[in-house]
């Protein structure tokens, strides 16, 4: 049995998500997990004799103009490495929670080897910013071990930061006890939704580097040729502005805006596509959500996303911008039952055969023991 403490951000994201599921299954393959945050992590659901949750807590003294989170992550991560005899600090994102771990390390009397995982945002946001991008190379430089997402992320982390250490490629991966297909009927009747109707999803945290403009206007192309309509999951700074856009195309009743949903597995069973047409996208977890449930995929060329996407077979890779072909893809599949079953069938195979998380926490469980075997 292995002592693991996990720290990520614990609203809903991608990283969040991962590292969350990734601490269930050390559990339930033996290990003790304590997740170090600052709450609970919204996917830690359900409780297990070995996962424990311990709360970074903020103190506000006058001299700070802001609280200092990163220095209260640390001497919580010290703290939690002494009482429980930590063997990994499994961190997700190396800003600041790498910071934090390496701090830790230094104020510990336990040794503890510390795990950094990269996500994207740290390197393809904050590292491009002068300010932070020495304070992350040095983060990766003093893990004993990283672990990227999908090999465009491991080859864009090297180049950007000069960085020559060996960074292990692993990718996500999905619940299968949450993510698989079944019909929902029940729920599009809820909805508004005719039986007849092709479901379009997208899911996302309204960012402008989620393109959500490409988005409705390939939608809009769509439902010019088919019955349809368009889901968008999630909010953020561009909903205003896609709200806006959908006005003046007079697709209104078309186009359902959900907010932030906690289940979006239903809400994918019930789709017949799945659309991501994002200008940078480290892996894209939701399209791996997707095709768990058997739902084909459109998505940007771009980052990792060719990685999850198997061109014409579990969906198609489209040019930053493309939403004419992106329109042409998507009207092909939802007006041919025959091929839309093909890439069903695939994605659920290729979720199963490559991101299966058996397969995903193995990989991490042999990092471990690796590093602990390891002076």
């Amino acid at each position: 049995m292995k002592k693991i403490g996990i720290t990520c951000y614990p609203s809903v994201g991608g990283s969040g998500v991962i590292a969350t599921e990734l601490g269930m299954l050390l559990a339930e393959r033996g290990n003790e997990v304590h997740f170090i945050t600052s709450s609970l992590p919204f996917r830690l659901n359900h409780i297990h004799p070995r996962i424990f949750f311990h709360e970074v807590e903020l103190s506000h003294y006058p001299v700070f103009q802001y609280p200092p989170y990163d220095l209260a992550l640390a001497a919580k991560m010290a703290e939690v490495i002494n009482r429980e005899k930590l063997d990994i600090l499994h961190v997700h994102y190396a800003m600041p929670h790498a910071i934090s771990a390496l701090l830790a390390r230094d104020i510990a009397d336990h040794k503890v080897k510390i795990v950094t995982t990269l996500h994207g945002t740290d390197i393809t946001v904050l590292a491009i910013d002068d300010i932070f991008k020495n304070m992350i190379t040095h983060a990766i430089h003093q893990s004993d071990a990283v672990t990227a997402v999908s090999n465009h992320l491991a080859a864009h982390t090297k180049q950007m930061l000069n960085v020559k250490q060996n960074i292990h490629v692993i990718y996500n991966f999905v619940n299968e006890q949450e993510y698989y297909p079944k019909p929902l009927l029940s729920i599009k009747e809820q909805y508004g939704i005719k039986p007849t109707e092709k479901v379009i999803a997208h899911i996302s945290n309204f960012r402008k580097v989620k393109r959500l403009p490409d988005i409705i206007r390939t939608f809009d192309l769509i439902h010019k040729q088919t019955d349809s309509k368009l889901l968008l999951i999630g909010d953020g700074p561009e909903c205003g502005t896609a709200m806006e856009l959908v006005q003046d195309l007079g697709i209104e009743q078309n186009v359902l805006f959900l907010g932030k949903q906690k289940n979006v597995n239903d809400l994918l069973r019930i789709s017949d596509l799945k659309l991501l047409l994002s200008e940078k996208e480290s892996f894209g977890l939701v399209l791996l959500e997707a095709m768990a449930c058997g739902v084909p995929c459109i998505g940007t060329n771009v980052g990792g996303i060719p990685e999850v996407i198997d061109h014409e077979k579990t969906g198609f890779l489209v040019d930053l911008a493309a939403i004419e072909q992106a329109a042409s893809y998507a009207i092909q599949l939802l007006t041919d039952r025959e091929l839309w079953k093909s890439f069903s069938n695939h994605a659920i195979k290729r979720v199963k055969d490559h991101f299966h998380s058996t397969h995903i926490v193995e990989q991490y469980e042999q990092l471990y023991d690796q590093l602990l075997s390891t002076p």
